[in-house]
């Protein structure tokens, strides 16, 4: 019997392989032992084209729209080296008593896997591998317990259906804004995503520009070196300030009341891919796709689970598991000992919960050994080492202090906490420390108050300070992910948080991508080190989209829970793709009656891009959503000052890597096998020379 195993990554296949005992390398497989073990690059297969559909569709034209073809088919990408290996695929399963889908396990990957195998023409049984990490002791129980493929029917119709919905929306709606409102020959991208996404960047800097700022003066006073605050409103003026303040500055300042409470502070959730992504931002500046990529590469590595998930959980299996966990993670020995010598590890709701876990559980250490890694790498997964540690340490126990007092008729208060437990915050030592510093301020409840009797009474000193409202912050990648996964709402309530998951907008292992073509296409910039801010052109194609059904946060929320419904078995794929195809003939007609002579400059934006950020690239690459597009004319190129603007010499379609002994591309995982070794070009130059020696040696 022979079983072939398709795995989404030439290194998957191997360790895979490896683990089965196929040992045999072929050309585009392993065999051994009853298994062939072959691979995919990521996608080999897309959707349709318009153009494959009808040749009216070729030529973009008002009147061929909406495109909607009466059954939606699958291509293979137009590649040789994807062609040569869905060659070798397809000759596989041909020969095949069964398949076993090794696809990552997760929405995208199972539609990656089930286009191919639909490709091949499969009709032998298949199989499911479904593992959460790529250790050798998971594979090894994953294939113990292999699925029929059939349990994740649902999981390949949700994958399916926003597939079909983003090219519905994707080529319909660029097409129609682009004929409509751009001039003759510029692209204007609209995506499902990217679009209301794009609309949550403009109206925050419409709340900033149009922000007015209101003073106020805050009445305060200091008694025996503690700062108290007024608990009555701010004075309007200045003059009325200082008016109170004259009326108590002779009076003496009595202290009430005080009270003491004692309060716990549970450890921080553990990471779910968004929460992941928004903590490196804050801490490092690291840009979503940054993040992505490199949790993916340590779940490549071994070192840590699944990555592309929305769930800061474990599920309750996961528990007898820990302790193992733990005892392997030597590097932290200091701080697992502790929990090791309990004997028994605590178990929280708050971090074990099945209700709250599909396919995947929250992102935590295997416990292999984490000597590989190197640079961002080692500083991500020592993030989330310590999250996973901490979760099983006590509460932090602290108490709260309140002090009111009273001068005349006003009364003041001050508040203070003293940690009399440190729990979970002795794994960050200084570090949670000096977090608290940097979140508090003078009014801070984080203070260590003097000593008070009640009914003591002394002399003060009252003054006042001015205060300012502050408009919204501008957003940076870290707070933009936040409002996608809330569809705009601004929580920080971890539970709230939770809840609202079901209507974000995008998906966890999606967004960083949506953001990056929002930058790509020009709509919006870097302005300083972290903040967003719209261009000139992303807010004129915000105001020339009036369909809220294109832009809203809200409603592109609804239709995610719709997805995430299918996802489950509780909602019709085919409903779904029934009500798209009617809201693209609705947004058709609706715009197609506008008789304004609104205009966009795409070139415009693509050039403001280019001389702040040094990423925008000509829109023919396409519109985030599979449409090509006509290709505009090329802004001036911007000086290189980074690899990431050095387009891959061999596949055009990635950038420049740095590697430990050469220079690759960053589409390798897609297949490009470019290497430029150190002993050639040498990796002290800068990106620049570097780009120089590359023209040089691959002039056409």
């Amino acid at each position: 019997m022979t079983k072939v195993c398709v795995t989404e990554k030439p290194d998957v296949a191997r360790s895979i392989a490896k683990i089965l005992g196929a040992d045999v390398r072929r050309d585009g497989y392993y065999e051994g032992n009853g298994y062939k073990v072959t691979w995919t690059y990521g996608h080999l297969c897309t959707l349709k084209e318009p153009a494959d559909y009808s040749d009216y569709w070729k030529r973009w034209s008002l009147g061929a729209l909406p495109m909607i073809p009466p059954k939606f088919s699958i291509k293979l990408i137009d590649n040789s080296l994807y062609k040569k290996q869905f060659e070798v695929i397809k000759s596989l399963i041909a020969e095949a008593d069964e398949v076993i889908n090794c696809g990552d396990a997760g929405q995208e990957g199972e539609l990656i896997q089930r286009w191919v195998m639909q490709k091949a023409d499969i009709h032998c049984p298949v199989k499911r591998l479904w593992i959460s990490s790529l250790t050798d002791n998971a594979i090894k129980q994953g294939f113990s317990t292999l699925e029929p493929s059939s349990r994740r029917d649902n999981l390949y119709y949700a994958g399916l259906s926003r597939a079909i919905g983003d090219w519905l929306l994707g080529m319909n709606a660029t097409r129609l804004y682009s004929l409509k409102y751009s001039e003759p020959g510029k692209v204007l991208s609209i995506g499902r995503v990217q679009t209301p996404t794009l609309a949550l960047i403009v109206d925050r800097q419409r709340e900033i520009l149009n922000f007015k700022p209101e003073d106020s003066w805050e009445l305060r006073t200091i008694y025996k070196g503690a700062t108290f605050t007024s608990t009555g409103d701010r004075y309007k003026t200045e003059e009325e300030a200082a008016a109170a303040v004259a009326s108590i500055k002779e009076l003496p300042f009595t202290i009430t009341d005080i009270s003491e409470k004692k309060g716990k502070e549970a450890p921080p959730r553990l990471f779910d891919l968004t929460s992941l992504q928004v903590e490196c931002n804050k801490r490092w500046g690291w840009s979503a796709d940054e993040s992505l990529k490199l949790i993916q590469s340590l779940y490549e590595k071994k070192v840590t689970t699944y990555p592309r998930v929305d769930t800061t959980y474990l599920s309750d299996d996961i528990y007898p598991k820990v302790p193992e966990t733990l005892a392997k993670m030597t590097p932290y020995a200091s701080i697992t000992a502790p929990l090791l010598a309990l004997g028994k590890l605590p178990k929280s709701k708050k971090v074990f919960d099945s209700s709250k876990v599909t396919d995947h559980h929250a992102i935590i250490p295997t416990g292999e050994s984490p000597a590989g890694l190197v640079g961002n790498e080692r500083l991500m997964y020592h993030l989330i080492a310590q999250r996973f540690i901490a979760a099983f340490y006590p509460d932090c126990e602290f108490m709260q202090t309140t002090v009111n007092g009273k001068s005349g008729d006003i009364g003041f208060r001050a508040s203070g906490k003293v940690i009399t437990k440190p729990g979970w915050r002795e794994i960050y030592g200084k570090e949670a420390q000096q977090e608290s510093e940097k979140n508090g301020d003078d009014n801070s409840d984080n203070r260590i108050l003097p000593p008070f009797t009640a009914g003591e009474s002394g002399p003060h000193e009252p003054c006042f300070a001015k205060k300012t409202t502050q408009p919204p912050k501008f957003y940076t990648e870290g707070t933009l992910l936040r409002a996608m996964e809330t569809a705009g709402k601004t929580v920080d309530d971890e539970e709230l948080r939770e809840a609202l998951k079901q209507n974000g907008i995008g998906r966890p292992s999606t967004r960083a991508s949506i953001i990056e073509t929002l930058f790509k296409r020009g709509y919006i910039a870097r302005q300083g080190k972290k903040n967003i801010i719209a261009t000139q052109a992303g807010i004129d194609l915000i105001d020339t989209i009036q369909e809220e059904l294109l832009k809203s946060a809200k409603l592109t929320g609804l239709w995610e829970n719709k997805l995430r419904r299918i996802e489950e078995g509780h909602y019709s794929p085919a409903e779904f793709i029934n009500e798209l195809k009617q809201m693209i003939s609705t947004i058709v007609i609706n715009v197609m009656q506008d008789n304004t002579m609104r205009k966009i400059n795409v070139t415009t934006a693509e050039a403001e891009t280019s001389s702040k950020t040094g990423s925008a690239k000509s829109a023919a690459k396409g519109n985030g959503d599979g449409e090509k597009t006509a290709k505009p004319r090329a802004p001036r190129k911007p000086a290189v000052k980074s690899l990431d603007q050095i387009v891959c010499p061999s596949c055009g379609k990635g950038h420049l890597l740095k590697g430990k002994a050469a220079f690759g591309c960053s589409e390798f995982r897609s297949g490009c096998r470019m290497v430029l070794p150190f002993s050639e070009y040498d990796p002290s130059l800068t990106p620049a020379k570097i780009a120089a020696l590359i023209k040089k040696k691959f002039k056409k």
